[in-house]
């Protein structure tokens, strides 16, 4: 979060001295990459950002945040930690179980340390130097974790003073966190509280981007007051696009006490080019921004304002995000200890028939009255262009939540269809959909039918 400007944000009209274009990075593709200014996961497919920030630090105890994110639609959700010298804190314990939500709700983390927002101006905020140290400190919660994790070493560092120093501290953080064996994706934010109003990371983007070793860099921009109109968007946006640099909105919102960000433009910009974009925040906003709340008091029934248009508005979360493929066909590892294993945890398949499809119910994760389902829906000889997979429960169990299909039932009969992103697939291709659930005695496999369109 921010602070209102201190300083006018009028426009340095700049501009960027070169085009710049930046391959593959050499070293074996563990987890993301980056490459011509866009973002890969681990398997090769391009990831776009479609998520939201969770102030994990502050609300240590809204783990079903979650699967709340996850079940309106969203690939991404960036996590507040702490380093300890302003908040309490976040042990490398916290961030396994953080990763494992993550992982388990089949969310990408961006991880941010915030004790760095407002450095040089806000007090009590650290440097990027002390924001590195305390990534290096719980390196073991993140080494192994590159597919899923993207590292953003300090939130907003700098604020409208003392910022002319981003560039080589930002390097120069690069440079500790590789020396230090982090091989993951790297994030890093703008000065001037995030806006770059002075326009001192667009113009110092390349540099920052050849120090790193690996080449695996991406830049993040938070859009409030600075950004009030179309022009203004597009501009900064389109210069990192033109440059072939990686440019996400890692924050930004409909309104602000420091002006009024134009959010459509944001997202319509955003989803014509291909650019990720995290919405501030899910809830739990204080300090006079409680219209940020995009649930109300945590509940995911109770959409604000703001979380109806991000999550369901015109270019919004549910209508243009695709899950991360490296959670195709996985099984999570459990974030409660299961108290039963169902057996079978899978259905039987067929082969499909031509122009047919095929659906798979597998239990991900089952615990004491609860569990996480998944159903694969994979295409027969000829392509699709949309599906429907019907089951009845046998025991009682009910569906909650669900992600990645429209789900509806009449008592225990089910019917989940696709959503617009995933209904076509190819001859043979695959696409998933997940579900919590509630059972209690018996949790059986039922059988599952899929209906091609």
């Amino acid at each position: 979060m921010k602070k209102p400007l201190s300083v006018a944000g009028a426009a340095l009209l700049t501009v960027l001295a070169a085009v710049f274009a930046f391959g593959q990075p050499a070293h074996a593709a563990a987890g993301f990459s980056v490459s011509g200014g866009r973002l890969y996961d681990a398997n090769g497919t391009e990831f776009v950002m479609r998520g939201v920030n969770h102030a994990h630090t502050w609300y240590p105890q809204q783990t079903s945040s979650f699967a709340d994110i996850k079940a309106l639609g969203a690939n991404t959700v960036r996590v507040v930690l702490a380093s300890g010298d302003r908040w309490a804190r976040n042990s490398a314990a916290d961030v396994s179980n953080v990763i494992s939500l993550c992982r388990a709700n089949r969310l990408i983390c961006v991880l941010e340390v915030h004790d760095t927002t407002g450095y040089g101006e806000q007090s009590g905020a650290i440097t990027l130097d002390r924001a590195v140290d305390y990534w290096l400190s719980i390196a073991g919660a993140l080494q192994g974790q590159e597919k899923y994790v993207i590292v953003n070493i300090g939130n907003e560092p700098y604020g409208n003073q003392g910022y002319g120093t981003w560039a080589t501290d930002t390097a120069n953080a690069i440079k500790r966190l590789r020396t230090g064996g982090l091989t993951h994706t790297i994030m890093v934010d703008a000065p001037n509280w995030g806006q770059d109003w002075s326009f001192t990371m667009r113009d110092n983007a390349a540099s920052v981007f050849a120090a790193d070793p690996q080449k695996n860099t991406v830049f993040s921009i938070h859009m409030y007051g600075v950004f009030d109109t179309a022009a203004e968007i597009t501009d900064y946006l389109g210069r990192f696009r033109t440059a072939g640099l990686p440019i996400v909105v890692g924050e930004f919102g409909f309104n602000h006490s420091d002006g009024n960000p134009d959010e459509d433009t944001i997202l319509a910009y955003s989803q014509a080019n291909g650019i990720g974009y995290l919405g501030w925040s899910w809830s739990g906003n204080g300090g006079g921004v409680e219209y940020l709340d995009m649930v109300t008091n945590f509940d995911p029934n109770q959409l604000t304002t703001w979380g109806q248009r991000i999550f369901n508005g015109a270019n919004g979360i549910r209508a243009t995000a695709r899950e991360a493929s490296v959670y195709a066909g996985t099984s999570p590892s459990p974030t409660t200890s299961p108290t039963t294993s169902p057996s079978p945890t899978s259905s039987p398949t067929t082969p499909p028939p031509s122009g047919g499809c095929t659906a798979v119910y597998t239990i991900v994760n089952s615990w004491q009255g609860g569990f996480q389902g998944e159903v694969k829906v994979t295409a027969g000889a000829a392509a699709i262009s949309g599906w429907t997979t019907k089951w009845t429960f046998a025991n009682g169990q009910a569906v909650s939540q669900s992600w990645n299909a429209a789900v509806s039932n009449s008592g225990a009969a089910y019917t989940a269809r696709n959503v617009d992103w995933n209904g076509r697939l190819g001859a043979g291709a695959s696409t998933s959909f997940g579900f919590l659930g509630s059972w209690n005695g018996t949790n059986a496999i039922p059988a599952v039918t899929c209906t091609a369109s």
